[in-house]
């Protein structure tokens, strides 16, 4: 599964935006990695949606194809970046637990 170089751009760009938009603590340098996640989980689930209700716009003859074709790849891309990042988590994980103590 390859990831679009603008999708993790644009992915980056909203993790830096949502640290510098009251996601770091206060007088620290602290992110909330799980805050980040839900929120991008979150976001990937508000494009389905949407390409949803835009697949029932096309169905009743109200939108263009084109604008469900877009949407869909939206949330294609920002699913496939979701999952990207929880695969390097996992991976990050399992690479911690063969670590000797």
């Amino acid at each position: 599964m390859a990831i679009d170089p603008v999708s993790a751009a644009r992915a980056y760009q909203q993790a830096a935006q949502a640290m510098n938009g009251g996601g770091a603590a206060q007088g620290g340098d602290s992110v909330d990695f799980g805050g980040l996640v839900q929120q991008a989980i979150r976001q990937a689930g508000e494009s389905a949606n949407v390409a949803e209700q835009q697949g029932m716009a096309v169905a009743a003859g109200q939108a263009d194809i084109v604008d469900v074709v877009t949407a869909i790849a939206a949330a294609e891309t920002q699913l496939q970046t979701v999952i990207a990042v929880r695969d390097q988590v996992i991976s990050a994980y399992q690479e911690i637990l063969r670590m000797p103590i």
